[in-house]
This record gives structure tokens, sequence and C-alpha cells, in this order.
């Protein structure tokens, strides 16, 4: 399996290329509208042919560059079937395998963070979007979210995979690239460690986050596949901007 984490800066995203050396086809989980050239050219550089993209969850802090990527190279576009998006061509559902060439990603309905967030599973690896983060998780706060909900995805779902199974999280603000379920489960200062659902239901009431700058662009626009609004604010115009140079690892 070819395998590549690519890193937005503006919304700290990462997006991942998984292609098959057999067959020169290619995914990306989590591809961002800003980062689409960048993509195309890794794409380029290794010979691999977009075939698909899948969304962990509707996006509220970037716009998924699924539709323009349909657009430019023919590739379909994954997202949870739950969602009823009519831009999807192809509806997740828990534990239905999506395999291209000799790739299976074996997809895990996560909600919590989102009712209709995804991670997926593919070999040695999982892509845990924003439901398990590393040393921490995404907010619960807004779009159906729910902290008891989060806890059981990731003690009861995400947790109940092999200790060794390396964790690949939809962010990192602090430049941190991947983790493992074992060490999520002895660190993670909010859903590891033993603590209690009760414990991690008061410590997410008590976070009190700011409201995202970016989210009543996004959800719209995501719930579209990825379309940018016109209307954007100057301040906000670089997450639709097509930034060319390529920042990967």
């Amino acid at each position: 399996m070819i395998f590549r984490q690519l890193f937005e800066p503006l919304s700290s995203t990462y997006t991942y290329l998984i292609g098959c050396e057999h067959t020169g086809q290619a995914l990306l989980i989590d591809p961002v509208v800003n980062s689409l050239e960048r993509d195309l050219a890794v794409l380029h550089e290794l010979g691999l042919t977009l075939a698909l993209t899948l969304d962990t969850h509707i996006h509220a802090d970037h716009i998924t560059g699924a539709r323009h990527l349909k657009e430019r190279v023919g590739s379909r576009i994954g997202m949870p079937a739950l969602e009823r998006l009519p831009c999807t061509d192809l509806g997740i559902e828990h534990e239905q395998p999506v395999t291209l060439g000799s790739v299976s990603i074996r997809p895990l309905h996560t909600p919590g963070h989102t009712d209709g967030h995804f991670a997926y599973v593919a070999g040695e690896r999982v892509f845990t979007g924003d439901a398990l983060l590393i040393d921490g998780c995404g907010r619960t706060d807004f779009q159906n979210g729910s902290a008891a909900v989060l806890y059981r995805s990731v003690t009861q779902t995400l947790f109940a995979l092999p200790e060794e199974q390396l964790v690949y999280p939809g962010h990192d603000y602090q430049g941190r690239r991947v983790s493992s379920i074992g060490q999520e489960k002895a660190r993670n200062p909010r859903l590891g460690q033993g603590r209690s659902q009760a414990e991690f239901e008061a410590l997410m009431a008590g976070l009190n986050l700011p409201y995202p700058k970016f989210i009543d662009h996004a959800v719209p626009g995501n719930r579209q596949c990825g379309v940018c609004p016109t209307d954007l604010p100057e301040q906000l115009q670089a997450y639709c901007h097509r930034m060319t140079e390529s920042t990967q690892g």
C-alpha cells in the first residue's frame, strides 16, 4: 500500500493518500479544497490516478476538496450514507468495506463529534478524523454532537482495536503526526487513563470553547461536497484560496 500524510496549515488538517501498488488507483481521506493542487501534484509524482475521496464527516473548519477533485479528474465522492447528500457517489456504511484494487478500507461509525462521523481502518492504520486526536478529541457542542456518544464511540469502538494499531488523526495543532491505540488508552487526558463517562461529560461541558469562525460557511459548503461560498469575508478567503506549494510528510 502506498501511503502519504499531507498537512494543510490553515486548519491544521491532515489529508491521507492511500494508493494500490498493483492498479495505480488512489483515494484521499479528508481532502481540503485549498490544497487541491498540492494533492494532484503528489498523485502525479507517484504515478497514481485518484479514484475516490472519503470524508470522515461534514467538516466545520474547512471546505472539502471532494467536488473540485471530481470535476478535475473524475474521482468518485464517498460520504457517510446517513448524511443523505445528493452529491455523493458512494454512501459509506458501518463495517461495509470499501475496496480499491488490493486496498481494503473498513469504515467504523464513530459519532459524537458529529452524528455522521466515521473512522477508517486500513491495514495497520486507523484514520480517526476528529473523534480521536492525539492526546485529545474533537468538540461535541455542535452538529448534533454528544459527549456521551463520543465517549462510547472511542472507548467501545476505537479502543477495541489492537493496541498496536496506528492512529492517524484528522488534525493536530502541535506538529504531532501519529499515535497508537495503546498510547491513547494509556495517555489521552480526555478519554484514556480509565476516565469514566461522567468525568468525560463534565470535562467537555466545561470547555467553554469559542464559536467556530468558519462553521457557518463550511457546513453548507460541505453538505454540497465542497462548494466555496461566494460571499466570504476577506479575512476568511484563504480557506478557499488554492495553495500550490507541497506540504507533506
